[in-house]
């Protein structure tokens, strides 16, 4: 604070003091003015640094309209606050004048995108830009580093050579991606990590502990640590980081490429590569997988995805945005999925829908696609524990929903006209067909508002599997809040025929989520992702949404 009263005139610095004993000694009787009148006289001086963004902003409530800084012409109106007779100090007429730590302080507050512009401007500039505190709180401000600068400046790297070398070129590759592996996909999430930018493929865990946190593998790396430049290392393999590319495709698009794919290879060949992949895709050795089906599966993955060798295109993906009348909150989450084991989706809410897009996906239906579809206006009541147990009585329940809505679709595709529909009521005694959307709407609505405000009091049911649903976990929970019509997507391989399938979607609790799969009568049980994920949130929800709809097309 004493530094910014000097800098802005507020209050008596050295200068200031000497000022006034000159003028005490030549005015004599002057010095016994009051201590009220001295304030008012010296307060005609100031600069007021808070109309300027500055630290001491009370000081703004005592200036005009014109007594802000015009930044766009590089001088200072103080308007009708200056007044040049005044014996106090000279007043800045420009922002070069400005004393140099004002300047650093601006030049702090301003994007590290602005500031090469900045530099250009003089000589003073360029000078006051090399200062630490400038680039150190832009590293803190735009990429959420703290701990780390302290490791980065124990290495001797400044905050400005990290910011400009590293942070700055790279920023663009900072978020969650999906690399193109055909009908696999996956989740690439690249962070700031001290001196690195990493790039971590995550994992789902080992099949069926859908509890179990995510594991991660880095796929690449970017530092500076060998040299006073960013390096890219591919980390594919198991003899240690090598020589590796990244490559700007296009906006919300990246490659990576390795130089020394020879680093990929293991010395007991292919089957050795293939024992260590499955040990660390699925933790078992193919002895212990005993379905001939599922080791045919889990040789076509790995025969697929080593082809690669790392040199993979990957597109941006957005975590989906909150609203406070979804019925959970939106993000991803890990699914059982039979015999393709472990897959991630992203759970998002669009109306009265709940929707599961497949993060990673399998040779029937890939990533990209809509694997759960939800109607929340659609809720299903669950009879009592004994009749759960029978499927016949599940799948009735579920089917009568299913045949009804099957029935509005139709008549909205046959394009029967709302004046129709009345006028042959109308004949026949029944209700008008704007009675019946009103009511059917009022239904939605209530069914809605009552799933959502079990959010806030929630009230749980007991829960149970019919016999003969199959269940890969089954330590599923046996309560639940709310349960709702759905249909789950179906396909045979290389995505032939697929079909939506009707289901029951039941809500566990915040964190999870199930699926009974009626056709297939298999039930899939859904955990949510709880990695801290930054730089991942969709700028609006139109961006968000045509992710979606393009990722679709990515994988089909």
């Amino acid at each position: 604070m004493a530094v910014c009263a000097r800098l802005c005139g507020v209050g008596q610095s050295r200068r200031c003091r000497r000022r006034q004993r000159h003028n005490q000694q030549d005015q004599g009787s002057d010095s016994d003015m009051d201590e009220e009148e001295e304030e008012r006289i010296v307060g005609k001086g100031r600069f007021d640094a808070g109309a300027c963004g500055g630290p001491e902003r009370g000081v703004a409530a005592t200036a005009g309209p014109s007594d802000a800084c015009e930044y766009g012409s590089g001088r200072v109106n103080t308007g009708g606050f200056l007044d040049r007779t005044s014996t106090g100090p000279p007043h800045p007429q420009s922002l070069a004048e400005l004393p140099p730590e004002l300047l650093v302080e601006i030049f702090s507050l301003l994007p590290g995108t602005t500031l090469s512009n900045v530099a250009l401007v003089c000589k003073k500039f360029r000078q006051l830009l090399k200062t630490e505190t400038i680039w150190r709180r832009r590293c803190i401000e735009e990429f959420g580093m703290r701990e780390d600068l302290r490791k980065v400046e124990a290495r001797g790297v400044t905050s400005q050579d990290l910011y400009v070398k590293l942070l700055y070129p790279y920023r663009h590759i900072l978020g969650l991606w999906q690399p193109d592996i055909g009908p696999y996909g996956g989740l690439l999430n690249v962070v700031v990590d001290g001196l690195f930018i990493i790039g971590w493929m995550y994992l789902p865990p080992h099949d069926p502990r859908v509890e179990d946190p995510m594991r991660r593998r880095p796929l690449f790396q970017i530092h500076m640590m060998e040299s006073n430049k960013a390096t890219v290392e591919c980390m594919y393999g198991h003899k240690g980081p090598h020589k590796g590319d990244i490559q700007t495709v296009k906006k919300d698009e990246f490659s990576t490429k390795c130089n020394q794919t020879d680093h990929h290879r293991m010395p007991g060949g292919r089957q050795e590569e293939f024992r260590t992949w499955l040990e660390e895709e699925w933790g078992r050795t193919l002895e212990e997988i005993f379905h001939e089906h599922m080791q045919e599966l889990i040789l076509m993955k790995f025969i697929y995805t080593s082809q690669y060798d790392n040199c993979l295109t990957y597109r941006r993906i957005y975590l989906p945005p909150a609203k406070p009348s979804d019925l959970l909150q939106p993000g991803l989450f890990k699914g059982t999925y039979g015999s393709h084991g472990l897959e991630i989706v992203m759970l998002s809410f669009h109306g009265m829908s709940a929707r599961a897009t497949k993060l990673t996906g399998d040779p029937n239906v890939p990533a990209g696609q809509l694997t759960l579809d939800v109607n929340l206006c659609r809720p299903v009541v669950l009879p009592d524990l004994e009749q759960q147990c029978n499927i016949e009585e599940l799948s009735r329940l579920v089917m009568g929903v299913h045949e009804e809505v099957q029935r509005e679709q139709e008549q909205k595709e046959n394009g029967t006209s709302a004046t129709g529909r009345c006028a042959a009521e109308g004949a026949c005694g029944g209700s008008s067909a704007a009675e019946e959307m009103e009511s059917d709407h009022g239904a939605c609505s209530d069914s809605c508002d009552s799933s959502h405000s079990s959010r806030s009091n929630p009230e749980t049911q007991p829960f149970v599997l019919p016999m003969g649903v199959m269940a890969r976990n089954e330590e599923y929970p046996r309560t639940c809040r709310k349960c709702f019509y759905g249909t789950g997507l179906i396909a045979g391989h290389g995505f032939t025929s697929p079909e939506r399938t009707p289901g029951l979607f039941v809500l566990f609790d915040k964190d999870r989520f199930g699926f009974i799969w009626l056709e297939l009568k298999s039930f899939s049980l859904y955990s949510r992702l709880t990695d801290n994920l930054p730089h991942a949130h969709a700028p609006d929800l139109e961006r968000f949404e045509a992710m979606l709809r393009n990722m679709q097309s990515w994988t089909s």
